[in-house]
């Protein structure tokens, strides 16, 4: 499997790590099929993401997908990051090998469901926002 100096250089220096103990948006998305975790948190001020972190249990990809999120999002605005798709995470790392395109999409709903965990503790119903706001690979809407 080839990947390319992006995603290694973020597998092996990944930028953001760790947790924000005063974070007000969380989200944690996984696959079980791959056994790939991860988790958002950010701290989101004036509608925008003032500081952004992650947690990743899984592969390289996973990290390095999790790694370029964060610095994708972060400083922008809530609307900029719920824009962020899939393939801007991958055309961002330069590509993905197909088998590892799941991670970017963990990457981007990660980023959806701490930003819809932001609304709810709002008191605001994110599905109109956000779209559906659940681990999108167990989602019931997908049955």
């Amino acid at each position: 499997m080839q990947y390319s100096q992006k995603v290694m250089d973020h597998f092996a220096n990944p930028r953001n790590v760790g947790e924000i103990e005063d974070a007000n948006a969380i989200g944690e998305v996984g696959n079980k099929k791959c056994g790939d975790i991860m988790k958002i948190y950010m701290k989101i001020e004036d509608d925008i993401i003032k500081d952004i972190k992650f947690k990743t249990f899984g592969c390289g990809a996973a990290v390095a997908t999790s790694s370029i999120a964060t610095e994708l999002v972060k400083g922008k605005t809530i609307k900029e990051a719920l824009s962020l798709t899939n393939k801007a995470v991958i055309d961002a790392l330069e590509g993905l090998p197909p088998v590892k395109v799941h991670c970017s999409v963990l990457a981007e709903e990660a980023i959806k469901s701490a930003i819809a965990d932001y609304y709810k503790r709002q008191g605001i119903d994110p599905e109109p926002i956000v779209g559906c706001s659940c681990n999108c690979t167990e989602c019931p809407c997908n049955e």
